[in-house]
């Protein structure tokens, strides 16, 4: 028989259904699972006995015949999303003992529709980075290694906790937030589905606010089927959130069966850039073909502000990010400094010690794009770029669905390997920028394997709120592109 975990959420879901296993036995076989993969770190908060009493009350509904659609599916949960009850520290130092009295939009329709928290996942501090190496619980290693090699690699960030629990296995399916790329670079690293909805089709209520024209709630999963019924649940219109979108959520996973024939697929010559891999520009043109021969219409689209996506992303999310960051002074939640003389020493003292570096570097630098001298040079023009992307974006899809890209610029590669350049960090979210400044939804869909047996991925972006329509070409890209490879377990 079938493992509990190797089972697909989908799976998962109609085996419970089908009385065929118990939520509880589902919930016990994943946290017998979490309890051997502390190698990887994936976690900051096992939630175990909160998972058992979630399953036994899923158990009583499905007896009756009764549930929701994800009734005793057990998922995990970044630590960005706010859980009533449970340590929450968007992992960070800051956020020492700060436990919610209140639960997330997002996480409530989870519960509402009978998902099952085995925990919170670790994460880039305050979501950011691209490698999950600056939480301040230590990084995630990503369950995939090089051929050959032991050396442990980066799952990808912000959300590598969550991407590294779906690859492994540990959970079902998980939350993630996408503010630069924080849902699908991870996806891409870890051969699994990564899907970023288009800004306002999920709330950002209860969600620890990282750059709020940016941040979006979305799924990882295994497959592209079970991120189309994970983003069903998490989305909606929320009245508590003034950027929430009042729109019927569709249903996603009917819309995988449709044939992408007729569809037109943009490829974007400026997505080529210098120093990029071989494999991942040979890996782009079979992602082409594949679309091709699914009897979509390929044309060559041209996007020249793509260049400037990332300048400007890296003025507008600091300088959100040094607002929203001011709410943290030791007064009311979470570190407190000991030994201050006065208000302002503990303010300041309480910053320094509760902040890490990327977290401190971001809020320097979104200060200084702010201030006086400088907001018209740099703020001001960067809304100026990103409104031209946007615009560049909408003439675009006038002609074509669908956009296919890479996900990343390369494989995951080593911790350390790019901490002491934070440039060279940030080009890790050179594909997927875009789509957060002109608010488009994004999907990445594991695609193949390097010469060193590692997963990448390729990107589909869509116009907002044709999420269907992403899905559809997503389930086209990972039928054609068959990838079924797992890591191998050295972690167990």
């Amino acid at each position: 028989m079938t493992q509990i975990p190797d089972l697909t959420l989908a799976e998962l879901r109609d085996a419970l259904k089908a009385k065929k296993l118990s939520s509880l036995e589902a919930t016990d076989a994943y946290l017998a699972r979490i309890d051997k993969a502390g190698a990887l770190n994936a976690f900051i908060t096992l939630t175990a006995e909160k998972a058992s009493a979630m399953a036994k009350a899923s158990d009583a509904k499905l007896a009756k015949g009764e549930g929701g659609p994800l009734e005793g599916v057990p998922l995990g949960i970044k630590d960005l999303f706010c859980t009533e009850g449970v340590l929450t520290t968007a992992g960070s130092h800051i956020l020492d003992g700060f436990t919610p009295p209140y639960e997330s939009t997002v996480t409530a329709n989870l519960w509402r529709d009978g998902g099952v928290m085995l925990g919170k996942l670790n994460m880039d501090e305050f979501a950011m980075g691209s490698s999950n190496e600056t939480s301040f619980y230590g990084p995630v290693v990503n369950p995939w290694r090089r051929k050959g090699s032991e050396q442990k690699l980066t799952p990808g960030g912000s959300s590598g906790g969550s991407a590294a629990a779906v690859a492994a296995r540990l959970v079902a399916g998980a939350t993630a937030t996408d503010t630069g790329g924080s849902i699908r670079q991870p996806a891409s690293l870890t051969g699994t589905v990564g899907v970023k909805p288009t800004y306002g089709r999920c709330s950002r209520w209860g969600i620890v606010a990282f750059a709020s024209s940016l941040d979006q709630a979305g799924p990882l999963a295994r497959d592209v089927r079970d991120a189309a019924i994970l983003l069903k649940s998490m989305a909606g219109h929320d009245p508590k959130d003034s950027t929430s979108v009042d729109r019927a959520v569709p249903d996603y996973e009917a819309a995988l069966g449709g044939s992408v024939k007729g569809l037109r697929v943009g490829v974007p010559k400026e997505y080529r850039v210098d120093g990029m891999p071989q494999e991942i520009e040979k890996l782009w043109a079979a992602g082409v073909e594949w679309m091709k021969d699914a009897g979509a219409e390929i044309a060559e689209i041209s996007l020249p502000l793509t260049k400037y996506a990332l300048p400007a992303y890296y003025i507008v999310a600091p300088a959100e990010a040094s607002s929203n960051l001011a709410r943290y002074d030791g007064v009311r939640y979470g570190l407190r400094a000991k030994d201050y003389k006065d208000i302002r020493s503990m303010y300041e003292m309480t910053r320094a010690e509760g902040f890490g570096n990327e977290v401190k570097r971001r809020i320097l630098i979104g200060t200084y794009v702010l201030s006086a001298g400088y907001y018209d040079a740099y703020y001001l023009r960067a809304q100026k770029v990103r409104k031209r992307i946007l615009d560049e974006f909408i003439e675009a899809f006038k002609s074509v669905d669908l956009i296919l890209t890479p996900s990343s610029p390369s494989a995951a590669f080593g911790l350390g390997e790019m901490t002491d350049d934070p440039i060279q960090m940030y080009l890790n979210d050179v594909f997927t920028v875009t789509a957060n400044l002109a608010g488009l939804p994004g999907v990445s869909v594991p695609a193949g394997l390097d010469a060193n047996g590692l997963p990448l991925g390729l990107q589909l972006l869509a116009r907002p709120f044709e999420e269907e329509t992403m899905f559809k070409g997503a389930a086209a890209l990972e039928k054609a592109a068959g990838f079924a490879a797992r890591p191998e377990e050295w972690w167990g």
